[in-house]
């Protein structure tokens, strides 16, 4: 074998090697446009045939994950690579990391059952997987939502679809539900009457159906009332915090007592006395 490369060798292969590298780097910006327009042209085009937000999200997913793993083919082929060899490296790989993997195919089944029967729909306010919040996007592997504390979650969409499902927007109200505890010696009709009034001044609280305000229970300290207003979901919040606001303010301004728990003790000393002058004998 002939070991002797000249500098003109070393300069001609450095040169090709460069050229390809570039040439790679020109194919990867000019493939990366071409996906963002053709997603962008893709979801234009759903979007004028009227579809909803989750499926065209759903399937602007699924191929931009199809036209990336096109682009990386299109680069190994371009540096000389087997492009047939590859993919049948890349179904061998997908197998084997299918089967170690399963929870991903199980998350992608999952995603395109949640986009067929459709459970909920991007912008719904849930409680699914074990997370409260806006739903953001439903993607091939896992479901966006943005909780009610402004921090973004991804949570799996198989562990969506095989748990309960909430959707608080699916109905046209909800109802708010507060504890309000009042003293024993307290006319529990004048204080149901007192917070019935008060709600009926709460922005947002809907007249129909009325508020409920009833004895839920008892406890030593007394009666324990349970309020229930009803609103729209985007208002919950600010009916929640402003009936608590009621509930504290009416029961100071009627001058209630603070709920204590009364104790009574039998017996007093003379009892106490005789025993022990007994026991004394």
């Amino acid at each position: 074998m002939n070991y002797n490369i000249t500098p003109q060798v070393v300069i001609e292969t450095l040169t090709r090697l460069g050229l390809k590298v570039l040439g790679a780097i020109a194919l990867f910006i000019v493939g990366r446009w071409l996906i963002k327009l053709a997603l962008a042209l893709t979801t234009k085009a759903l979007n004028r045939q009227q579809l909803d937000p989750t499926i065209v999200r759903y399937i602007s997913s699924a191929l931009g994950v199809i036209l990336n793993v096109v682009l990386i083919v299109a680069l190994l082929g371009f540096f000389g690579v087997e492009t047939t060899t590859f993919a049948a490296l890349l179904a061998g790989v997908g197998i084997a990391i299918g089967a170690a993997w399963s929870g991903l195919l199980a998350n992608f089944a999952a995603g395109v059952f949640l986009v067929l029967l459709r459970p909920f729909k991007v912008g719904d306010f849930v409680s699914a997987g074990g997370v409260t919040g806006t739903i953001q996007s439903i993607g091939m592997f896992g479901t966006t939502m943005n909780a009610p504390d402004n921090v973004q979650t991804i949570v799996g969409n198989n562990k969506i679809l095989s748990d309960n499902i909430q959707n608080y927007s699916t109905n046209a109200f909800r109802r708010v539900d507060l504890l309000a505890q009042i003293a024993h010696g307290v006319d529990h009709r004048e204080a149901i009457n007192l917070l019935k009034s008060g709600m009926a001044r709460i922005p947002n609280v809907l007249g129909q159906p009325a508020p409920d305000v009833e004895i839920l229970q008892f406890t030593p300290a007394g009666p324990v009332l349970a309020v229930r207003p009803y609103c729209s979901n985007e208002h919950y919040w600010q009916v929640y915090f402003d009936t608590n606001r009621l509930i504290r303010e009416s029961f100071t301004a009627a001058g209630y007592p603070v709920p204590e728990q009364h104790y009574a003790v039998r017996g007093g000393m003379e009892s106490s006395a005789r025993s022990i002058s007994s026991t004394a004998a």
